[in-house]
């Protein structure tokens, strides 16, 4: 079963039961899950377990729930979510453990993401530049998608076009050439990934919904 994406709740409820399985070594009871969150009723407890294990975090059998074989060992830590703050009028802000914000929430389809480094500077105008790592999933590329191509024993990282001509792979630097696929070695062309993000030092960087990456 693949992860799917959390609610902010669901989130903050996997939390606790990860850091109190890694840090007590038991699962919680129910009354100490209902005492930490403060629920009214063991129903939510029930209703979040069972959402949890829907989407494919938790696992169950005859003796009950227990956390998905990846959180069975410590994971890295995450960025810690210390409060809440007004956007709007000035209000006192809220300092609370909140959780942490992880890779999970950044990219709902994490099972599917791997990464490549980058060698070069042709996609230099879309804030991708060597030694980066591009962040890809195995989906096809949306006309002029950025994605990774392999093509006569190379790969390539460039923006993908079609046209009567054949494939166009177009860099994001005006002192690279295109590169031109005709139809007939069609066959020859592997497309390894679209692109959704990059990371490098400045930190991780998504896709904009209109195509070119956005800090984060």
């Amino acid at each position: 079963m693949g992860r799917k994406k959390l609610t902010a709740k669901q989130h903050e409820f996997l939390q606790f039961l990860i850091d109190h399985t890694h840090e007590t070594g038991v699962w919680p009871t129910y009354r100490e899950i209902i005492d930490h969150f403060g629920y009214s009723s063991p129903n939510s407890v029930t209703q979040n377990l069972k959402a949890l294990h829907r989407k494919g975090h938790l696992t169950r059998d005859d003796q009950g729930y227990h956390l998905a074989p990846r959180y069975q060992e410590q994971e890295a830590p995450g960025i810690p979510v210390k409060g809440i703050i007004s956007a709007g009028t000035l209000q006192e802000a809220v300092e609370a453990d909140l959780g942490t914000i992880t890779l999970d929430m950044l990219f709902s389809n994490l099972d599917e993401i791997f990464a490549i480094r980058v060698s070069g500077q042709s996609m230099r105008g879309a804030d991708i530049h060597d030694g980066d790592h591009v962040l890809l999933v195995d989906e096809d590329i949306p006309e002029g998608g950025i994605g990774a191509v392999l093509y006569d024993g190379e790969t390539s990282l460039k923006r993908v076009y079609h046209d009567e001509k054949g494939l166009r792979l177009e860099p994001c630097n005006p002192e690279y050439d295109d590169i031109h696929i005709q139809p007939d070695v069609f066959e020859e062309v592997t497309i390894l990934g679209r692109y959704v993000g990059h990371v490098n030092e400045n930190g991780i960087h998504k896709k904009e919904r209109s195509g070119s990456p956005m800090a984060r």
